[in-house]
């Protein structure tokens, strides 16, 4: 049985998540942690369950899901994967962070990148990879099938879905992959999002107002 912990970290509000299965292995997705509060509440998390982090994923690179990025490496030795078409995003944080007002710890880059299909593995479970680009240039989602639940990113939200009007964004990339990739799945698929709450890939059939 994985268990799923969200946290709502930075002054965007996104959703890092650890998830861990019986042998206490975990995976760290997105991690968004940015004030020292918000470092401690993750690494007590960490403590209190006696998890072992073993990687670090990112969905992709906007600034809010790879702030805490340096903190995972430099706290755990663990490198960030993901999509190499997300490395021009994460490489253009440091010229637009500052005209944002975020103090920005640069990510290192990853010594294994995610490809566009396949599985990544951490204790005994495994995560499908899906390729869903649209919010930005190689967005991925991961996928457990045994327990049917999507970690899902900016891709797709509680009746909405992630914004197109940012460098690399498409809008009809976007709903083409929800459509095709994500709605594919079964319908009591629970999706945890990038920001905001959960939701099911049935729920957003029937009432997402992007995809009705």
């Amino acid at each position: 049985m994985i268990q799923i912990k969200s946290f709502a970290f930075n002054p965007y509000q996104e959703n890092t998540y650890i998830l861990h299965d019986d042998t206490l292995e975990c995976v760290i997705i997105d991690p968004g942690m940015y004030s020292g509060e918000e470092q401690n509440a993750f690494l007590k998390y960490i403590a209190e369950n006696n998890l072992k982090p073993v990687l670090l994923l990112n969905t992709h690179c906007h600034i809010d899901h790879v702030l805490g990025n340096k903190f995972i490496y430099d706290t755990y030795g663990l490198f960030p994967q993901f999509h190499k078409g997300e490395e021009m995003v994460l490489n253009s944080i440091v010229s637009y962070a500052p005209q944002m007002g975020i103090r920005y710890e640069v990510s290192p880059l990853p010594q294994v990148y995610l490809s566009e299909s396949g599985i990544v593995k951490f204790g005994e479970s495994e995560l499908e990879l899906i390729f869903s680009p649209g919010h930005s240039p190689a967005h991925l989602c991961f996928f457990n099938k045994e327990e049917n639940f999507l970690i899902g990113g900016d891709v797709l939200f509680y009746r909405s879905i992630g914004r197109t009007d940012l460098p690399g964004g498409n809008y009809d990339q976007l709903i083409r992959n929800i459509r095709e990739k994500l709605f594919i799945l079964p319908d009591e698929t629970r999706v945890y999002p990038g920001h905001g709450p959960a939701t099911s890939i049935g729920f957003e059939k029937q009432f997402n107002p992007f995809l009705s």
